[in-house]
Parts: structure tokens; C-alpha cells; sequence
């Protein structure tokens, strides 16, 4: 109705420039002509409405069908939808749990691989040659073109049963046929009895030995060596004989036959060293004789008491220079001569007094601290005389590398064995050379300060009575007699103790 309404609207202003124009058209006319084209639009106007309402019912009937029919396909695309993120999550399922199969099996291979390396070092040498083929066959599996997975598995699955198998007889023992090599380096055919990690070998010749695990050198064979003990052999050929007996076992595995072997007296030793050895050996025997020679002589350098320094120091102060005289006889040594020397120049200033007791003390103490230096320098010296023979030796060692390569780690390991020897004796020459210096040095210090002690105690007394006015000694000479006699009293007892 508005779009009919508006129509008319437009018919009417489009109507009104004709009218204006023509001066003739009346009123009247105008208003007829507008009232019909009026009633035309309204017939138009009924008429589109009919045609809007007979074609709304069909068009609102299409609508609903096509929104039935969307209503469908939305339904249908969500269980789509739905079914094909089940359909999602199950592949995304199955793709891990393929993941972690895979994982399983690579680390099931890895692990099998792992367990057939590891295996074939732990057998016995022995074993070797009755397990060797089935082994090399597991551990080539992995690598061969023509195996399937599974059958590569089978190959490796195998050794687990061999493993088993082993692991039975090795708890109650087992028996088979080998080689070994004896003593002399020759093989023998025979039977092997192993029970563990320990086995013995009979020959068909007849000869026994206990199986050692290690091969000879350049020998794939086990080799035999022969019981010291007969009662042993014995019994190792009756248990490989019978298949039941005693079993002869070394708890050790024969490593202590083996270290017993290389076992070396010291003078062996001491030459594996080389001749950076006699140097040492030299320090060595210096530092010990002038440790003992140093030793003995402070012992018998004897020192002052404190009381015979007081009695001499009473007799100086009495003025009385033969008792002074007799108490530094008494006191002896170095120190007993430093006081006398002090007594007979009593007369004399004190810095002349001084002076000569000094220049005993530095007479004293260049004998006392004579030849230290030499232990000192030993103690430096050794460790890096030791070093410089483990340079050498290490150096011939990988020379000898560069020879014959490093196909024998024993070789290397033995190299440098020996070249650690010098380091280890010059470390032995210069810890008890430094401890015997500083014992030494620490004696030497205590007699010289005693007798530095002793020579200004007794300056001391000096300069006493040296400084001492006329008036005051004759007033104190009744005191000083009366000190002396105690003092010669005292002398008297402790030369009866002494």
C-alpha cells in the first residue's frame, strides 16, 4: 500500500509541469485527468495486491520447505561433522599407539643389540669357540638386507635363550670340547669344566691346568695354567673324567697367580726407575747424613738453665769474677764459652761487652744452621728430579706409540708405570727431608735465642753494675756476700743432683 501510494504521488507531480504548461487545460480537466490516472493506479494497485497475496501462500509454502530442507542438511552436516572427528581422534589413536609400537620395537632391538654386545665379553674364552657362531649370527642380523623384522628378532631372540641356557649349566657346572693353549705356547684339544667365571682344562694328553679367562697374546685360545699344587691337578682331571668331583677353585680367578708373577724385589724396582734414579738415590743418602751429623751435634750442644743464669748473675753482681767463671764452666757449650768470654771482659764498656758475646752468638749460629741449606735444597730439588724422569720415561713411551702404535694397552700402561717411578721415589727423598729441616732449623733457632737469652740477662746485670753510684755499693756489698754464699750454697746441691 505504501509502494501504490507513493506511485500516485509521482503521478501527480509528473503530471503537474504539463499542467502549468498548457494554458488552455482548465481546472477542471486537470483534475479529471488526475482522478483517473488516480483510479488507474488504485485498479493497478488491487490488482498487484491480489497478485502479492496469490503468490505469497506458494512462496511462503517453498520457504518452509527449503528451511525444512536446511534444517536437514544441517542435521546431516553435524553428524558429518561428529563422525568425522571420531573418525579424526581413532586415526589420531591408532597413530600413536603405531608410535609406540615402533618405539617398543626399536628399543626391543636396541636392547637386544645392546644384550649380544655385552654377552659375548662376560663368557668364558672357552665359550667363545662353542657359542661363537650362534652370536655372530644375532649380531649380524640387524644389518643383513635379506631378513624380515621378525626374522631379524628370531636371530636375537635366540641369544636370550642361549643366555638362559648358559646361566642353567653355569650353576651345576657344564662340560665341552676346546683348545687351549699351555704354558709353553702350544694347543691342546680337551675338555673344558666351567662352573661360573672359574674353570680347568684336561688334555687328551693327559695334562691339567686351570682355565684362566684371559687369552695368551696373539692367541684366540684360553690358556692353561698348571696347578702348583698336584692334590689340585687330581681332582680336575677325576671332575672332567667322572663329570662329579672336588673342583679345584681359585677365588681369585688366578689373578693373584697373576700378581704374584709380577711381584719385584725393591732393587728391580728402583731400577725400572732409569738413571734419573741415582741422582735421587744420591739426595737421598746426602740428606740422611747430614740430618744425622746435624742431629747429634745439636743434641750435645747443651744450653743454660735459668737458675745457673741467676748464679752467675748474683757472682757478676758480687763483683766475683772467679765464681762467674767456674758458674760458665758449669753451664758449658757454646753458651757457658759466650759468658765466659763476657766474665774476663767485665771491665770493659757494655757495648764492647756486647759486641763480643755477639760475635760468639754469630759463630754459634753458622755452625748450628751449617749444611741446613743443603736439606733444604734437597727437599726442593728431589720432586722435580723425580718429575723430570717421568717426563723422560712418559716421552720414550710415546715414542715407543709411535712405533708400534697402541695395539697393547698393557704396553702403554706398564710405560707409564715405570716413569711415575722416579716422581714416587723423589716425593720419598724430599717429605722426610722437609719435615728433618724443619725439625732441624726449629733446634737451631731454640739453642740461639737460649744463648741471645742468656747474653742480655747477663748484659743486664752488667749494666747494673756497671751503673751502680760508690755510695750504693758499699752499703749492698753486705747483701751481695750474703747472696753469694746462698748461691754457692745452691751451686753446691745442684752439682750434688747433677
Amino acid at each position: 500500500m505504501h509502494c501504490n501510494f507513493a506511485s500516485l504521488l509521482v503521478a501527480a507531480f509528473l503530471a503537474l509541469p504539463s499542467i502549468a504548461q498548457s494554458d488552455e487545460v482548465t481546472f477542471d480537466s486537470a483534475s479529471a485527468d488526475i482522478q483517473n490516472q488516480l483510479e488507474v493506479a488504485i485498479a493497478e494497485l488491487a490488482e498487484l495486491r491480489d497478485r502479492i497475496a496469490s503468490e505469497t501462500v506458494p512462496l511462503s509454502r517453498e520457504l518452509s520447505a527449503l528451511e525444512a530442507e536446511l534444517q536437514e542438511v544441517r542435521t546431516e552436516y553435524d553428524s558429518t561433522v561428529r563422525l568425522l572427528d571420531g573418525r579424526t581422534l581413532d586415526l589420531t589413536n591408532l597413530a600413536a599407539d603405531i608410535k609406540s609400537r615402533n618405539d617398543e620395537a626399536s628399543y626391543l632391538n636396541n636392547l637386544l643389540s645392546e644384550f649380544i654386545r655385552n654377552f659375548e665379553p662376560r663368557l668364558h674364552i672357552a665359550e667363545v669357540q662353542r657359542y661363537g657362531d650362534r652370536i655372530e649370527a644375532a649380531r649380524i642380523a640387524p644389518e643383513s638386507s635379506n631378513l624380515t623384522p621378525a626374522e631379524i628378532y628370531a636371530e636375537q631372540i635366540k641369544i636370550l635363550d642361549l643366555a638362559l641356557e648358559r646361566l642353567e649349566d653355569s650353576f651345576g657346572g657344564t662340560r665341552f670340547g676346546g683348545t687351549a693353549v699351555d704354558d709353553d705356547g702350544s694347543v691342546l684339544a680337551g675338555q673344558f669344566v666351567l662352573i661360573g667365571p672359574a674353570g680347568v682344562f684336561l688334555a687328551d694328553d693327559g695334562r691339567t691346568g686351570a682355565s684362566h679367562p684371559d687369552p695368551r697374546a696373539n692367541s684366540l685360545e684360553p690358556s692353561m695354567l698348571s696347578f702348583i699344587n698336584p692334590v689340585d691337578a687330581e681332582a680336575a682331571q677325576g671332575l672332567v673324567q667322572d663329570g662329579a668331583g672336588t673342583f679345584p677353585l681359585d677365588p681369585t680367578l688366578l689373578n693373584a697367580r697373576k700378581i704374584e708373577e709380577t711381584e719385584e724385589t725393591f732393587l728391580e724396582h728402583v731400577q725400572k726407575g732409569g738413571p734419573v734414579m741415582y741422582p735421587i738415590a744420591g739426595m737421598f743418602v746426602a740428606a740422611m747424613l747430614v740430618s744425622i751429623l746435624k742431629y747429634f751435634s745439636m743434641l750435645f750442644t747443651p744450653g743454660a738453665s735459668k737458675r745457673r743464669i741467676k748464679r752467675l748473675g748474683a757472682a757478676v753482681l758480687a763483683n766475683d769474677s772467679e765464681t762467674a767463671l767456674a758458674e760458665a764452666r758449669r753451664i758449658g757449650g757454646p753458651t757457658g764459652r759466650m759468658l765466659a768470654d763476657g766474665i774476663e771482659h767485665m771491665d770493659h764498656p757494655k757495648e764492647l761487652v756486647e759486641e763480643i758475646m755477639y760475635e760468639s752468638v754469630l759463630e754459634t749460629k753458622l755452625k748450628l744452621q751449617r749444611l741446613l741449606p743443603l736439606v733444604a735444597i734437597i727437599a726442593a730439588a728431589a720432586p722435580l728430579m723425580g718429575l723430570l724422569g717421568t717426563v723422560t720415561g712418559i716421552i720414550n713411551t710415546f715414542k715407543m706409540i709411535t712405533v708400534f702404535g697402541t695395539g697393547d694397552p698393557k704396553t702403554l700402561s706398564g710405560g707409564i708405570s715405570e716413569a711415575l717411578i722416579t716422581t714416587k721415589f723423589g716425593l720419598v727423598v724430599a717429605i722426610p727431608s722437609l719435615i728433618i729441616h724443619a725439625f732441624l732449623s726449629r733446634t737451631a733457632k731454640g739453642k740461639i735465642d737460649g744463648m741471645e737469652q742468656a747474653a742480655i740477662s747477663f748484659t743486664n746485670v752488667l749494666a747494673i753494675l756497671q751503673g751502680k753510684p760508690a755510695e750504693e755499693a758499699e752499703d749492698q756489698e753486705s747483701e751481695e756476700m750474703a747472696s753469694t754464699s746462698a748461691a754457692a750454697e745452691e751451686s753446691t746441691q745442684e752439682d750434688g743432683e747433677d
